[in-house]
């Protein structure tokens, strides 16, 4: 095992995670659209997380679309008893790549469908409902009836629990009071922090919060200070990047992605890195700066 058991575990829904875990988005093509380039490689990669200790994976079957779900069941199929795979449903990809809103009740319960059936299970770990209200962020709109299309679809044995993704904090609360929510998917990171607040409530409540983006995505984190820390701790930024998350707060769970074995190895070896005091105040600063 690779050490990431250093990172700790936290509670996701009704099962508990390494806080360390994968994220299947750059599995599939340029743009997470059509098949990878080397689709050996990827499934490479998802055997070597599993075998490293990761039994937290995210991942959609609107990222191909079908690719990764597809490749997830043909590398790992049947799966470990200890492994999460969490989906997401809400958005559909155009002919041309683009990300469009699938809100419908026949549009919900056909992408749960397609997510059981590419990744060959009876019943969903968790299904995070992807608002699209905006999607570039988060954006104000009611959720509830898309979340009443899950929470009936959960009454009836094809989901487990119920997640959230790209919301914003009245959202949230909108979404408890119709049912109970495992985690909170959002973009976060040392420079995009408008969730601490958020963070700190769903700790309070024992709930999870998945950061994505942890280098900035599509855009990349520039940061001096960043880079500096990472030379001084002969690490790599997005190892520190990584560490320091996972000191932020103990509910925040992790799902690094990449195609390629030896990056994998790199983020996984954050679970062990110690950030000295003085590191962790130059990190914090960062987003002021």
């Amino acid at each position: 095992m690779s050490g990431i058991e250093k990172a700790g575990t936290y509670a996701l829904g009704d099962r508990r995670v390494r806080r360390l875990g994968y994220g299947a988005m750059q599995l599939a093509g340029p743009g997470v659209f059509g098949p990878p380039k080397d689709r050996a490689e990827a499934m490479a990669v998802l055997r070597e997380a599993v075998a490293q200790g990761v039994n937290h994976i995210d991942t959609s079957d609107f990222y191909g679309p079908h690719v990764t779900n597809a490749i997830i069941r043909e590398a790992l199929h049947p799966y470990p008893d200890d492994l999460v795979i969490v989906t997401k449903v809400g958005a559909v990809r155009g002919a041309d790549a683009s990300w469009n809103p699938a809100f419908s009740a026949e549009a919900l319960t056909q992408a749960v469908h397609d997510n059981l059936r590419h990744l060959g299970l009876d019943v969903l770990d968790v299904v995070n409902l992807r608002a699209m209200f905006s999607v570039h962020g988060p954006a104000e709109g009611s959720l509830a009836a898309p979340l009443e299309v899950l929470a009936d679809l959960r009454r009836r044995g094809l989901i487990r629990r119920i997640g959230l993704s790209n919301v914003t904090a009245a959202q949230v609360t909108e979404a408890r009071g119709i049912t109970d929510i495992a985690c909170v998917q959002n973009h976060y990171n040392l420079v995009h922090r408008a969730d601490d607040v958020l963070i700190d409530a769903l700790a309070a409540e024992g709930i999870a919060y998945v950061p994505f983006f942890p280098l900035g995505g599509f855009s990349p984190i520039q940061s001096q200070g960043l880079s500096e820390v990472a030379a001084s701790l002969a690490a790599t930024p997005m190892q520190v990047a990584l560490a320091w998350l996972l000191r932020r707060s103990q509910n925040l769970l992790l799902i690094p992605g990449t195609s390629s074995r030896a990056h994998l190895r790199e983020n996984l070896s954050a679970a062990a890195l110690e950030l000295p005091e003085a590191a962790m105040r130059a990190l914090d600063g960062i987003a002021g700066a």
